[in-house]
């Protein structure tokens, strides 16, 4: 299946979901590439997974923005690889770097760059424990298997569907009890 079948594969899907995520953020290693690039030489020419650009050039279409989240020790080497790709310019933030933390720095640095609230973000990552640490921020969070593909966007698109509405539903309720409260306090004067 070749890019632009993928991207129109993947708009259609989009197509489907009333909401979408503000900011869509991606880990690169075993996510959007199948390799560590810690293992890699810059001189090498890298390839994505088999659906990741078609996917990455979707939410760019809709108007979606695209963020990069990587635990990498080798930064360079990892942006020399977007460079070579064609892709680099396509992410709002890249927050590239090696940390002790499971990634909530680089989404605490994503977030005062964009401003995006975290509930409004969608992650992919390989990792259970970056997926545990990220989803305890009100990030919806999806583990991938084999890289970003056409499945766990739809399951994506799907759990951020089901978390926003649920946030919704919880924020109403807290404005109405508000609302009572506050008309009984009248009420009583």
């Amino acid at each position: 299946m070749g890019d632009d079948r993928v991207k129109n594969e993947a708009m259609e899907i989009m197509g489907l979901f009333q909401l979408l995520p503000r900011l869509v953020v991606f880990d690169l290693d075993y996510t959007l590439w199948p390799f560590y690039c810690e293992c890699r030489s810059k001189r090498e020419m890298p390839k994505l997974y088999p659906q990741a650009k078609g996917i990455l050039s979707a939410f760019k279409d809709k108007g979606v923005d695209i963020a990069i989240a990587s635990r990498s020790p080798t930064p360079d080497i990892a942006n020399t690889f977007l460079e070579k790709l064609g892709i680099k310019s396509w992410f709002v933030a890249q927050e590239i770097f090696s940390s002790w933390t499971h990634k909530t720095d680089h989404f605490q640095r994503i977030n005062r760059r964009t401003s995006i609230p975290y509930n409004e973000m969608l992650f992919f990552d390989d990792e259970d424990r970056n997926i545990d640490a990220v989803s305890k921020m009100g990030v919806t969070s999806i583990l991938v298997g084999n890289g970003v593909n056409l499945g766990a966007l739809r399951q994506g698109l799907s759990e951020f569907s089901k978390n926003h509405s649920s946030s919704v539903k919880s924020k109403q309720g807290k404005e109405k009890s508000w609302k009572k409260s506050s008309s009984s306090e009248t009420e009583d004067q």
